[in-house]
């Protein structure tokens, strides 16, 4: 009678995607509510507030696409030739790539006579996935995907950003500069709060430090905002 294999959802398999969303959403709202708040403080008026948000959008939003691409895919890149050197180690010098495996699972714990036997076994059922995983640290849930992170960072980027640009939309233009900074730190905590428990962290720790960062960004942009509205 066959045991029942109990699946498991561990946080790990998340950080491929909730890295890119976290931290585009993050810099949505950030790098949004600090433009419209630092237009907002030099005397703009709505028109000048609300055409530099969405431009800001719309350029943060291909910003971190095009930078999560190509970050990524330096990554992938560099998996794909670490996997590629280990193929040819393994298909010129299999007898010592054996031994440096053995001694791998030796230093983590196992007897002499069972490391070889799990390394041997490991090898004949997949040689080239064993030495990434073990050698490399490699694992298939943590491999680089240059066009999901990019995907994931442009629109939560501009759902993020959406908020505080829409929140200058429906306030009137002598409460923008308040209600945007002040909307912008619940949904700042909201963000950190849900990403935190999505990656099984404390979610009020996670609330406090996205909110902080958020807050002092917005308030340096202000500070620009009054000194440049001074000057003018």
């Amino acid at each position: 009678m066959g045991t029942a294999r109990h699946p498991e959802v561990h946080y790990t398999q998340r950080i491929g995607w909730l890295r890119a969303a976290v931290l585009g959403a993050n810099d949505g709202i950030v790098s949004t509510a600090s433009l419209v708040v630092g237009v907002a403080a030099a005397e703009s008026g709505r028109s000048g507030i609300l055409i530099a948000g969405a431009a800001g959008l719309a350029a943060g939003a291909m910003s971190m696409a095009a930078g999560e691409y190509v970050s990524v895919s330096s990554q992938a890149d560099t998996e794909k030739a670490d996997l590629e050197r280990e193929r040819i180690e393994l298909h010129e010098s299999p007898e010592r790539e054996l031994e440096e495996l053995r001694s791998i699972y030796i230093e983590r714990g196992l007897d002499a006579e069972l490391a070889a036997r799990v390394a041997e076994q490991l090898t004949e059922r997949g040689a080239l996935t064993t030495h990434a995983r073990e050698e490399l640290g490699i694992l298939e849930v943590h491999t680089a995907r240059p066009v999901q992170a990019a995907l994931a960072s442009a629109v939560t980027f501009a759902v993020g950003g959406a908020l505080p640009l829409i929140t200058a939309v429906v306030l009137p233009p002598e409460r923008i500069l308040a209600g945007v900074s002040v909307s912008t730190i619940i949904f700042l905590a909201a963000l950190g709060s849900l990403a935190a428990k999505a990656g099984g962290a404390g979610r009020l720790r996670g609330a406090a430090r996205v909110t902080f960062w958020g807050a002092l960004a917005m308030g340096i942009t202000a500070l620009v905002g009054l000194m440049f509205g001074a000057v003018v």
